[in-house]
């Protein structure tokens, strides 16, 4: 897919004021300093479209981004960052909730996990939350850069085995990196895939 447009719609925190277009909908949802940001700018290749900062926790609002007029990308508030209070934890909390739970437009949520880290207990149970809900959602690894290869390959294996205690078979995953591009084209073709079969429905 040749992403020749990416444009901000709109930020807010509650989903019946999301957009409402027969559009089919990919969410993109991690731990706060997991690199969201910058993989969705590298996914359509454009600097600052999605806001990177130093500090994490910055996205904490439902963005809505249009792609080629076509599909939309949607960057969630990132969870488990300790210095956002508990009132702000819990707020994020509902509205993530009811986005997932009520918004019909989505076909599938995007779990963004740093490569470099063990299985982490939060990133696990916000899984199988989706699980629960019978939410479709797929594996994004990031920052495969700050490893060699093998131990890529190691970490998404670890990865496999902590899941298959608790799943019957791991998600399909995406192994990616927002400094070198990797990923992007495999990342953007099953999207792409997934759009026709959205239309064709």
């Amino acid at each position: 897919m040749e992403v020749k447009s990416a444009e901000f719609v709109m930020s807010n925190s509650a989903v019946d004021k999301c957009p409402n277009q027969p559009l089919p909908e990919y969410a993109f949802i991690g731990r706060s300093n997991v690199g969201k940001s910058s993989l969705i700018n590298m996914l359509v290749q454009r600097k600052s479209l999605a806001k990177t900062s130093g500090r994490p926790g910055k996205t904490q609002l439902i963005n809505h981004f249009v792609i080629n007029k076509n599909w939309f990308l949607v960057d969630l508030p990132g969870y488990g960052y300790a210095r956002v209070s508990k009132k702000s934890k819990k707020t994020f909390q509902k509205f993530i909730t009811e986005y997932f739970e009520k918004r019909k437009q989505l076909v599938l949520a995007f779990v963004l996990v740093d490569i470099r880290h063990e299985p982490q207990p939060i990133d696990l149970e916000f899984m199988a939350y989706l699980g629960n809900q019978q939410i479709p959602f797929h594996i994004i690894f990031t920052k495969a850069d700050k490893l060699k290869p093998k131990a890529c390959l190691l970490a998404v294996e670890k990865y496999r085995e902590k899941m298959l205690e608790f799943w019957e078979e791991m998600p399909q995953h995406f192994v990616t990196s927002s400094a070198h591009s990797t990923g992007r084209e495999e990342l953007l073709q099953y999207i792409a895939q997934l759009n026709e079969d959205f239309h064709q429905d």
